[in-house]
């Protein structure tokens, strides 16, 4: 279970990421997905959570494993990008040598 502090980390940032929306085309209605990626320093905890307008995206977009870390994808979602970046973490690489890394 979550400690307190992460879940209030979590909501704070969820209520100051700035709104973005995603335009499918100029007749639909814009679309909302948000993401957050999170760490408890206290603790070490760390989470993923997904927000959106479309159904069941979590299946789609978090990506988590103990010891390794979390991962996010968004947007038109590629299921292999969040098992390759849970790869990437559990091979050593920092988060950012992770989103370097060249697609496949």
């Amino acid at each position: 279970m979550l400690s307190k502090s992460l879940l209030s980390f979590l909501l704070l940032v969820l209520l100051r990421l700035p709104l973005a929306a995603q335009m499918y085309s100029t007749t639909d209605p814009f679309a909302h997905t948000f993401s957050i990626v999170a760490r408890d320093p206290a603790t070490g905890e760390m989470a993923v959570a997904v927000q959106s307008h479309w159904f069941s995206v979590g299946t789609s977009v978090s990506w988590g494993e103990a010891g390794v870390g979390v991962v996010a994808t968004q947007s038109f979602t590629n299921k292999s990008f969040g098992l390759r970046g849970l790869a990437l973490l559990k091979s050593g690489k920092s988060a950012q040598q992770a989103l370097d890394e060249p697609a496949i």
